[in-house]
This record gives C-alpha cells, sequence and structure tokens, in this order.
C-alpha cells in the first residue's frame, strides 16, 4: 500500500479559451434571428440562452454549404 501524500500538490492550471462569437451569414433569415435572440438574452443577463445561441450559429453553418 503506498503512503498518502502530507503535503499540498501545486494546482492544476487550465488553458483560458477565448473564442470568438460565431456571426452571422449576411442574407440569411436563420442566422439574423439567432444573432437577435442572443442580443436579447445578453441585454436580460440570460447568458445560458447566449450560449446556447452561439451553438446555434455555429452549427447552423453547415446548412449554408
Amino acid at each position: 500500500m503506498t503512503e498518502p501524500t502530507r503535503y499540498q500538490t501545486a494546482p492544476v492550471e487550465l488553458p483560458l479559451r477565448m473564442e470568438l462569437e460565431p456571426t452571422p451569414v449576411e442574407g440569411c433569415p436563420g442566422c439574423v434571428e439567432l444573432a437577435n435572440v442572443r442580443d436579447r438574452a445578453r441585454t436580460g443577463g440570460d447568458m445560458t440562452t447566449v450560449s446556447d445561441c452561439n451553438v446555434y450559429l455555429r452549427r447552423h453553418p453547415e446548412g449554408h454549404q
């Protein structure tokens, strides 16, 4: 059996990922609506919806190809 650690270990440092928000595709009403919902959610302090809209915008361009 191994001896337990009796001293404090250094904290694990995780990288900070600062990705830019996706931008709507020009001329796409779906992209524009998602961006508008995101803006209203941010104004209201609903960061969960802001994050959801960013995910949907990132996935949405698949329909533009």
